[in-house]
């Protein structure tokens, strides 16, 4: 397997977790608040569309998976400093087990995707 398979396939499988992570936990995110229901649900497809990009080699599915994994790392600071609109002002707790898995398979991501950001294997589509 050469590197850029292995990153390739490694990106997958953390952007795969990242959106199955969102897609487990939306229903609790629902009772929270509506909108971060629906920003779950939409890292949970774009992970599968992130994926599939992946997959076929196009350079947007590694900028969407970016876009997502980026995004749920920033949520989910904001959410334990400042806060989010429309929620309870105590934070969510820092070390919740399924927020910890999700963000380290987002920074498994970014780190592929840093490592891939200048692969000519992949196109620039």
């Amino acid at each position: 397997m050469t590197r850029s398979s292995f990153l390739k396939w490694l990106a997958l499988a953390a952007i795969l977790v990242t959106g199955g992570i969102h897609l487990f936990e939306a229903r609790d995110a629902f009772g929270d608040a509506t909108y971060k229901g629906i920003l779950f649900v939409a890292n949970g497809l774009g992970a599968i569309v992130a994926a599939v990009g992946i997959l076929r080699e196009r350079r947007w599915g590694w900028w969407l998976g970016l876009a997502i994994a980026g995004g749920a790392m920033f949520g989910y600071i904001l959410s334990r400093t400042v806060g989010l609109p429309g929620l309870p002002a105590e934070p969510d707790a820092w070390l919740e087990p399924t927020g910890v898995a999700s963000l380290i398979a987002e920074g498994i991501f970014v780190i592929a995707f840093l490592s891939t950001a200048r692969s000519p294997s992949i196109d620039r589509q």
